[in-house]
């Protein structure tokens, strides 16, 4: 089943909302979201998009780039685990990794910069380093 995203639907007000065109379009379509986990095998699926274009989706993840604001140095680090994730807390317990989240590195706590599951990698800032 597709996911929709036209806004014909809803109104406000609560009103009813007519309909401009007799039948729903293909590049009204959305996706379902990919949830990026935390798995030994890192996996990745290329998607074709709207516009020819293409997208990579990060399936499984094990490693981050994570950068050291101090140093500025940016080091290909594994994943422990996902602590927390502010947008919804049950993604954290499900080890699903998103923009936001707060994961355990080898260096220590890191906040996710990018969009796995719409970037292919997990880009990341050091908060609070071990030791």
């Amino acid at each position: 089943m597709g996911v929709y995203q036209g806004n014909d639907l809803k109104k406000p007000t609560g009103g009813r909302k007519w309909r401009h065109q007799k039948v729903k379009r293909k590049y009204w379509m959305g996706r379902y979201p990919t949830n990026t986990r935390l798995d030994a095998r890192e996996k990745r699926k290329i998607i074709r998009v709207r516009g020819g274009n293409y997208k990579i989706r990060l399936v499984r993840a094990h490693y981050a780039n994570v950068v050291d604001p101090e140093t500025r140095e940016v080091k290909k680090v594994r994943i422990i685990r996902v602590l927390e994730t502010p947008p919804n807390p049950h993604l954290a317990r499900a080890n699903i990794i998103v923009k936001g989240a707060i994961i355990e590195t080898e260096l220590g706590k890191a906040v996710v910069t990018s969009r796995p599951g719409q970037d292919g990698v997990i880009n990341a800032v050091l908060v609070e380093k071990k030791g």
